[in-house]
């Protein structure tokens, strides 16, 4: 299947630590969404904001946040992803999910925790790399300080589409502008980062900057930093096929396995 999709961007603020709130406030987004989307992309931890007390906020994959996203990629017929508090086996996860309409979920459990922060001391990293198929479209989901880490995200699957979520702060936003357009360069792919905006609970301040690139790295969308914004863009199949072919990057790309 060579065929495109729309993917639509959403740049938000976060209520934090209100699972709740921040289930209604995204639900009313999503409703504005008036033209024919396939993916809807939220930010990481979207139901909490990027918080080192899970005990507050976690949920198990039974729980009220599924059960919702379930019914608007059903109701709606448009996939969704986003990362969030998982509680499992004794374990809180920072995980990515996405969510399909017929229902089948895909998970990844972020794997690069930021010690910065003590995310180590308090999420269990996930081990395993996440490849899933979608209407055709190899994606390949990561979560925020995996950014910085471009073995892990090295496209040796030839993937189609490298999407991350975050909650990225202001003051470092230029690694992050920097790092996802090389992301797209170096594994020929479009390369979708989505971030938030606004201040969290600990006062660290976040700008957005999200963004979409292709395969070449030039952006494709037209998102405004600093401010809340829905963002649908385009992604073309063909020129994937096209510019690999053209110019055969990835067939001189280095061989390595993870050890």
């Amino acid at each position: 299947m060579n065929s495109d999709i729309r993917v639509a961007i959403i740049q938000t603020d976060l209520v934090w630590e209100n699972p709740e709130e921040n289930r209604r406030l995204l639900e009313a987004k999503i409703n504005t969404i008036s033209t024919e989307v396939d993916l809807i992309v939220l930010p990481e931890m979207f139901t909490s904001g990027f918080t080192m007390n899970p005990d507050a906020v976690a949920e198990t994959m039974e729980g009220k946040t599924i059960a919702w996203l379930k019914d608007i990629t059903k109701a709606k017929q448009m996939a969704i992803m986003g990362s969030l508090v998982v509680s499992e086996n004794n374990n809180f996860y920072n995980r990515m999910v996405c969510v399909e309409p017929s229902g089948t979920i895909t998970t990844y459990d972020k794997r690069h925790t930021f010690t910065l922060a003590g995310e180590h001391n308090v999420y269990t990293a996930g081990t395993e790399k996440v490849l899933f198929n979608y209407k055709g479209w190899r994606i390949c989901p990561l979560v925020c300080y995996d950014l910085r880490f471009p073995v892990w995200a090295r496209n040796v699957e030839d993937y189609d589409l490298l999407i991350y979520v975050a909650n990225w702060p202001k003051v470092r936003i230029d690694a992050w502008d920097t790092l996802l357009k090389a992301r797209a360069i170096e594994n020929m792919t479009y390369c979708i980062g989505v971030n938030r905006v606004g201040l969290d609970g600990n006062n660290f301040e976040y700008s957005g900057h999200s963004a979409a690139y292709d395969v070449l790295g030039n952006r494709i969308d037209t998102l405004s930093e600093n401010e809340e914004a829905i963002q649908i863009v385009t992604l073309e199949k063909s020129a994937i096929k096209k510019y690999r072919e053209k110019l055969n990057f990835l067939n001189d790309r280095d061989q390595f396995n993870l050890i």
